[in-house]
């Protein structure tokens, strides 16, 4: 849904229309009065996103890294290399302390430098509630970056996360059972970046992907379906889930915002009969920092799956991509579960 016209611009390399993880845009061509370029700068573009998240967990410095990590991963998921960072933060300067501010803002700063970009101060806001972010600007070659609408038939998914952060979160915040290793383990995922992934789409030159964010798995997967006009197929089976996800999933655990993504997404998706109803929930579960999804041609997967691998990265193959199908009526569903 666009609420602004889409400006017509040459220096737009991104399709607008499909809801990418970033923008692209060409940078300025420094030329030589013959309309040359004479900077070997001007193969790449700029990339550009930003992203802000509310308090992850109790620990504010692990909060900011996470953060970070999740506004970075919108450049990442196309194939591209951070560059400059901007911190977002709106939070009452009445009732948060200064010491809590400044572990956010060390935790974000670790995680800017450990990708290699700038840190360029930033902006704040007062409000009720804490919020903070990245607004991150990038480098992609701008004649290959991943997009959602380059799925191909054949193509196998492979995640490099499992899910489960919005359902932790929930355990962690009502301090439910084994909340201290739960907590553990969401921050272990939430503060990794993903910089391994975008060398790899680059490596084996990969055109479709996506980071797994607040829209949750079929979300996600579902928009880079309709942007190619193929349906996904998810196996049930092979889709991974952090630990205590389960436990706290079936008791009932499970944050609004997995109901809202599973509404909005129902009309596209067809829910295999064998698929248990809490997994099917569980796909839609909104994620903080998730994993990338790969679009991998079949000659590449155990190639790309081994590069993973080597990095210390998961490489979970959950699916493949097949040409549209058609339901009841020629509708047809864009991702089936199964």
């Amino acid at each position: 849904m666009h609420f602004l016209p889409q400006q017509q611009s040459p220096h737009v390399l991104s399709d607008p229309e499909h809801n990418e993880d970033a923008f692209v845009v060409s940078l300025p061509m420094d030329n030589d009065g013959t309309g040359k370029s004479t900077d070997k700068h001007n193969d790449f573009a700029l990339v550009q996103s930003l992203d802000i998240i509310a308090p992850l967990g109790n620990n504010p410095r692990l909060y900011g890294q996470s953060a970070a990590c999740n506004a970075l991963s919108d450049i990442y998921a196309m194939g591209g290399t951070a560059y400059t960072a901007m911190n977002i933060l709106s939070f009452s300067s009445c009732d948060t302390p200064l010491e809590v501010i400044q572990e956010i803002l060390q935790g974000a700063y670790d995680k800017i430098k450990e990708a290699g970009a700038v840190a360029c101060g930033g902006h704040t806001m007062e409000s009720k509630e804490l919020r903070f972010g990245l607004s991150v600007t990038g480098l992609v070659p701008k004649n290959h970056f991943s997009q959602n609408k380059n799925l191909h038939t054949g193509d196998i998914l492979i995640l490099t996360k499992p899910l489960g952060t919005g359902v932790l979160s929930t355990g962690i915040r009502g301090k439910w059972e084994h909340a201290e290793q739960a907590e553990e383990e969401l921050f272990s995922y939430t503060t990794r970046l993903n910089a391994h992934a975008a060398k790899i789409i680059q490596e084996f030159h990969l055109e479709a992907s996506t980071d797994i964010t607040g829209f949750g798995l079929i979300g996600h997967s579902l928009e880079m379906a309709k942007a190619s006009q193929k349906t996904v197929v998810l196996e049930q089976a092979k889709i991974p889930f952090m630990n205590y996800v389960l436990e706290y999933a079936q008791n009932g655990l499970i944050p609004k915002r997995c109901y809202d993504n599973k509404r909005f997404a129902s009309a596209f998706v067809h829910i295999g009969e064998n698929v248990p109803e809490l997994v099917a929930v569980l796909c839609h579960d909104p994620q903080t920092s998730g994993g990338i999804l790969l679009a991998v041609p079949p000659r590449n997967a155990e190639k790309v799956t081994k590069a993973l691998c080597d990095c210390g990265e998961k490489a979970y193959s959950i699916g493949f991509v097949t040409e549209l199908q058609k339901q009841h009526a020629q509708q047809p569903h864009f991702l089936s579960l199964v």
